[in-house]
């Protein structure tokens, strides 16, 4: 199969790069498009593949992705909507739903595979919500969950849970790095060097979340285990209980959700 790619973004090599290293594809069988001089040559040099400045070109592969910003959409659908018919074709565009898609393009009956990935498919940690309209075959679908797995993990998700998603996935890495710098600073206070203190407050997320997946135990417990009676844990514990910590996690994910489904 050949991979199409229009846009060469960050997200994008990190896809190419993902489909590369996991064997499912040659570099020789992917080609991307942009406008850019800089972002081809940066796809070239970083995973040797064929560039071009012809959005049409690369719309001639098996499968296409559509890693561009949602404002380009209309201009590319006038340009490549002839290329794609009868094929496969994923967007990464946030908060494009497919029935946009098939609007901009002009075409009801098209194969339109709607990806969220977040940033973390840049060191190949993703999560990524997956749902397709329905012309879309299994096998397609499946060959979709195969690209993305390769970048961490993909799950089906219903559309109408997009908007749930952007809060909990697409846009939290956010909110966790600025978990990861309270938890430095906080060791820093306490005569620890910042980078040592970013060293140990990025591994104790990793492993939390790490024990989470692969315990397969509810983080309550998890916690619970943590909380000694009467010991610095459960201290720490009813400090953020006392902040509103929970509280504003879940207001942040809820407003995250609200305003995507603005976008």
């Amino acid at each position: 199969m050949k991979y199409g790619f229009i846009g060469c973004g960050n997200m994008a090599n990190a896809i190419i790069s993902g489909i590369i290293e996991s064997g499912i594809a040659d570099k020789n069988d992917i080609i991307g498009s942009a406008p850019s001089e800089a972002s081809r040559e940066r796809a070239r040099i970083r995973n040797g593949i064929e560039v071009t400045r012809d959005n049409r070109e690369a719309a001639k592969a098996d499968m296409v992705f559509l890693c561009v910003k949602p404002q380009m959409l209309p201009l590319i659908a006038a340009e490549i909507k002839e290329e794609i018919k009868d094929k496969p074709v994923v967007s990464i565009a946030a908060g494009k739903k497919l029935s946009d898609l098939a609007d901009m393009f002009e075409m009801t009956d098209a194969r339109f595979i709607r990806v969220m990935p977040n940033t973390p498919a840049m060191v190949g940690e993703a999560m990524s919500a997956i749902c397709a309209s329905a012309s879309v075959s299994d096998q397609e679908l499946e060959e979709v969950i195969r690209v993305f797995s390769a970048l961490g993990k993909a799950e089906i998700v219903p559309e109408k849970l997009f908007d749930a998603v952007v809060g909990v996935s697409g846009s939290s890495p956010a909110y966790v790095y600025m978990f990861i710098e309270a938890l430095a600073d906080g060791a820093v206070e306490c005569g620890m060097p910042r980078k040592q203190a970013y060293a140990f407050a990025s591994q104790a997320v990793l492993g939390s979340a790490k024990m989470v997946l692969e315990t397969g135990l509810h983080p309550g417990e998890l916690k619970d285990m943590v909380c000694s009676p009467g010991g610095t844990t459960i201290e720490g514990v009813r400090v953020l209980e006392d902040k509103g910590f929970r509280s504003a996690v879940i207001e942040c994910v809820k407003a995250c959700a609200d305003k995507s489904k603005l976008l």
